[in-house]
């Protein structure tokens, strides 16, 4: 269905949820299929956050680094994942209690116990 529907928005031009249908079909691959689909998954991740970006959707994008991000440390790249979410959980200056940002929160702070002056442990 995914499929389905990039297709759709890529024959339309309609491209409003383009970067969340990227970081849907990123999550799906995420699981463990294997590292080729792992591969895809971090490419589906990134394209979803490269176009939530231009696009200027900042929820959508840290729902992409989010995504990115657990990612990255499910394969132990902790600090590359906290260096991606943690600017752009500290950029937005409201919405705290929503629960993207909460996740988000949540999330550094698992990342941040195993980093200590940029190395990880």
């Amino acid at each position: 269905m995914l499929g389905e529907a990039l297709a759709q928005a890529h024959a339309t031009g309609e491209r409003w949820y383009e970067a969340e249908l990227y970081r849907l079909k990123g999550e799906l691959l995420h699981e463990p299929n294997g590292q080729d689909a792992s591969r895809t998954a971090e490419l589906c991740l990134q394209r979803s956050r490269r176009i939530a970006r231009r696009q200027g959707a900042k929820s959508l994008e840290l729902r992409a680094a989010m995504s990115l991000a657990g990612l990255w440390q499910g394969q132990g790249r902790h600090e590359e994942a906290y260096g991606l979410l943690a600017p752009i959980g500290t950029s937005f200056g409201e919405g705290f209690q929503t629960v993207d940002l909460q996740r988000a929160r949540d999330l550094l702070q698992r990342l941040e116990p195993v980093l200590t002056n940029g190395l990880v442990l």
